[in-house]
């Protein structure tokens, strides 16, 4: 990038954009690379990068921001362990972070839905690496700590460690615990350089036989080893530099699982980076309020402004330039906004060859150049002899040795700072040049000479910046097709200058000058009165359409109560009629019923009296035979009957159970929901109905002892009420709680979530009040804290 195209960049203030970008971005190196954005001067390049943020754009909509937090730079740290070098603690959870970063936004990007997008390519590329993200994570806790779990060498080491610990503890205990507690400065157990010690007062030092290992600065305690806990503490220190060494190997074993994935890794790190970068291009669209710009042979913005103004106060304008005119020569008063407006048409390109999305209404242009070159500002040097004017011409003199088709020239009161005659004739000239060399030029002015060339040369259009002669204060706007005026007589005016002055400054203006002045005043005036009527017709015409929307809403709301009240009434008769068949169905079935009894009682009476025929018949057979049915043998006698077992009473051939044997030697006996009084000679005992009868007793035991734990096995003891409303949670707790309570569970978990809290208290204020419920209480570290409740069973 030339210094030429650099220092325009500083000059319309890109780099203030990116550093608004850069604050958008989570890594370090995401925010650098957004400070070093420059633009893309290839059109392919320009709508891929616009794709990208686009598709971030939507993305964040959908599903929020994608987690980048604690990113940070993995490549040295890579590199020395691919080396053999064995990295420490912080820079291994750098790379597990970043390995946790990729799975994160990997799902992130590939799991929410199937909508293909630009970015695809980007979340498919990284490769997570969850076994060695989970072996780093696991071996260290935090920058200062190796967890017990890392080897099972290093846990064996630390349980000697305590041990030996307490053994030394142990033996200082008791001796601060004895009379020698008296030689003691506080009975307290300390360390000096890794070795328990006790402090002595110095007049008592020889009373304890020990090493001394340091001395307080006042000299009047001894900081001494017992030699009672001497070996103890040697041994602990050998346990201490054992386990220095196993946490050596363990770094040095992670460090050389790294270097094997070290590819991987840096790709994934690469890619996050870019994805920070995208991300924040996106959402500096959010808060901006930008859109995509269509990327075209010209520029055209619809309601841009400035991004760096504030967006409640800042006036939004339309902007042409390359498609009706190549060359934009605006004119207007000082602090009307010429400047700003060129610096918009500048910045807003060059954002937009950046990726960036553009403050600016949809359906907005920009064509991407090779170049934006602008002039704009003074830069005096009193060091180079350097004046306002032959500053800018050297700037000038520069930017026409680069130019070309495809460059955007910015030009900020081209031909200032000499003679106005002159400098009118260069400022032609030099436009003219310019568009000889098929650059896109716009340019600020006060000269009348460039107004009247704009109005005479095809490809060149006027625009100025409003100036309210009422208020005699610029309205910001920028008015395409019309010159403007410097009111430099109404502002100094507003500012004091006396009228007598102010006159004979107007009788000095050429008569030429002062008729070309009156036209654009008049033309100026007659476009504020075209202006203030398309105001009034607009307002009318949005007025019709208001009331032409609310008679349209009304009438489909009148043809809506319509539709409701003929389909309610529709249905009202479909009710009436399907009611009156129900009745008539139901006579009919009633009718049939009756229909059926009666002539089903006719069939009892006919079959009664055929039975009653048959009978008699019989009977008189039997008579006139003389046959009589002579009385069954009496069955043999059987054992006497016991308590359980099954009888036959004679008199009535019935099967009973003999319930209990009374005193007197009669049976209590029970036949169905009967219960008998019977001896012994009334009844016989039926071996095999007995032994059915006691093997389905046994039977029904056995099943009763397998169900009991079969129901306790089947009852859950976590029930998860998540995603499930009040009153649907509520009645699956119930149940819940019935089928441990049956289920022999003494204590389970309802799963309700930490959320807005409103189903957590439901829950809690209802198992308070079950008589299932002996307790309940919120879950402890490790069982989901406040997330679960903890009920014990009564």
């Amino acid at each position: 990038m030339t210094e030429l195209l650099e220092k325009s960049i500083q000059t319309l203030e890109l780099p203030r954009v990116l550093a608004m970008l850069a604050d958008e971005a989570v890594t370090e190196e995401g925010k650098d690379a957004c400070r070093k954005v420059r633009p893309q001067t290839v059109v392919s390049d320009v709508a891929r990068l616009q794709k990208q943020t686009s598709a971030a754009f939507q993305m964040l909509v959908k599903h929020g921001t994608p987690s980048l937090s604690g990113v940070r730079p993995v490549a040295a740290a890579l590199q020395r362990a691919d080396r053999g070098g064995s990295l420490n603690t912080r820079e291994l959870l750098d790379i597990a972070q970043v390995l946790r970063c990729a799975r994160n936004v990997r799902e992130y990007g590939v799991g929410e839905s199937g909508e293909k997008t630009v970015l695809d390519g980007y979340f498919q590329s990284l490769s997570p690496n969850r076994f060695l993200e989970e072996k780093i994570s696991g071996s260290i806790l935090s920058e200062d700590e190796i967890a017990d779990s890392a080897s099972t060498e290093l846990a064996d080491i630390r349980r000697h460690i305590r041990a030996a610990a307490g053994k030394v503890r142990d033996v200082l205990n008791r001796l601060i615990s004895s009379n020698q507690s008296k030689y003691l400065q506080e009975s307290i157990i300390t360390m000096r350089g890794g070795r328990y010690v006790v402090p002595v007062k110095s007049e008592h030092k020889n009373e304890i036989p020990g090493l001394v290992h340091d001395v307080s600065g006042s000299g009047g305690t001894f900081f001494i080893e017992p030699m009672g806990v001497v070996n103890a503490n040697n041994e602990l220190r050998e346990l201490q530099m054992k386990e220095q060494k196993e946490i050596e190997r363990i770094l040095a074993e992670l460090s050389a699982d790294c270097a094997g994935f070290r590819e991987g890794i840096e790709d994934n790190y690469r890619t996050l980076i870019a994805l920070d970068v995208i991300f924040a291009r996106a959402k500096l669209s959010t808060h901006m309020g930008g859109m995509e710009p269509v990327l075209g042979d010209y520029i055209e913005l619809h309601k841009a402004r400035h991004p760096l103004l504030d967006p409640k106060t800042a006036v939004r304008n339309d902007l042409y330039l390359g498609r009706d005119f190549d060359t934009l020569v605006i004119t207007g008063p000082n602090t009307g906004g010429k400047t700003v407006t060129l610096k918009t048409l500048g910045l807003l390109t060059l954002m937009a060859q950046c990726g960036l999305h553009i403050p600016a209404m949809d359906g907005s242009t920009i064509r991407v150049c090779s170049a934006v070159l602008a002039d704009i500002g003074d830069e005096q040097s009193i060091d180079q002899s350097l004046s306002t004017f032959s500053s800018h011409m050297v700037n000038i003199v520069a930017m026409l040795e680069k130019l070309d088709e495809d460059t955007l020239v910015l030009f900020d009161e081209l031909g200032a700072g000499t003679d106005p005659v002159e400098g009118a004739a260069l400022a032609a000239a030099i436009i003219e040049s310019a568009r000889q060399l098929g650059a896109r030029v716009a340019a600020t002015t006060h000269y009348a000479e460039l107004k009247v060339y704009a109005m005479t040369t095809q490809g060149v259009e006027n625009a100025s910046c409003e100036f309210n002669v009422d208020t005699l204060a610029p309205t910001y706007r920028v008015l395409i097709g019309i010159p403007g005026k410097s009111n430099a007589f109404a502002i100094s005016r507003r500012l004091g200058l006396p009228d007598y002055i102010i006159q004979r400054a107007a009788d000095r203006i050429d008569a030429e000058n002062v008729r070309f002045e009156d036209v654009i005043s008049q033309l100026e005036q007659q476009r504020q009165a075209m202006e203030r009527e398309k105001e009034l017709a607009q307002e009318l015409r949005r007025d019709m359409e208001r009331t032409k929307a609310e008679a349209d809403q009304y009438r489909q709301r009148i043809e809506e109560e319509r539709r409701k009240a003929t389909e309610k009434a529709q249905a009202e008769a479909r009710a009436i009629i399907q009611e009156a068949r129900d009745t008539a169905d139901a006579v009919f079935k009633e009718l049939n019923a009756m229909r059926r009894r009666q002539e089903k009682a006719k069939e009892w009476v006919d079959d009664n009296q055929q039975r009653s025929d048959l009978r008699r018949t019989l009977n008189e057979a039997e008579n006139a035979l003389g046959a009589r049915q002579q009385e069954m043998e009496a069955p043999a006698p059987t054992r006497p009957a016991v308590k359980g077992d099954m009888v036959e009473v004679l008199k009535t051939h019935t099967q009973a159970q003999v319930v209990d044997v009374n005193k007197d030697g009669t049976l209590q006996l029970q036949a169905g929901i009967l219960k008998l009084k019977a001896r012994q000679d009334e009844v016989r005992v039926m071996e095999e109905a007995t032994a059915r009868h006691k093997q389905s007793q046994r039977d029904k035991a056995r099943n009763a002892t397998v169900t009991r734990p079969f129901r306790a096995a089947a009852a859950k003891a976590e029930l998860d009420l998540r995603g499930m409303m009040v009153d649907e949670a509520l009645a699956a707790v119930d149940m819940f709680l019935d089928n441990a309570l049956m289920g022999k569970l003494e204590t389970v978990t309802i799963i309700h979530g930490k959320g807005t809290g409103a189903l957590r208290k439901a829950v809690r204020e209802h198992v308070k009040h079950s008589r299932y419920v002996k307790s309940a209480r919120p879950g402890a570290y490790g069982e989901g804290e406040d997330g679960v409740t903890v009920v014990t069973l009564k």
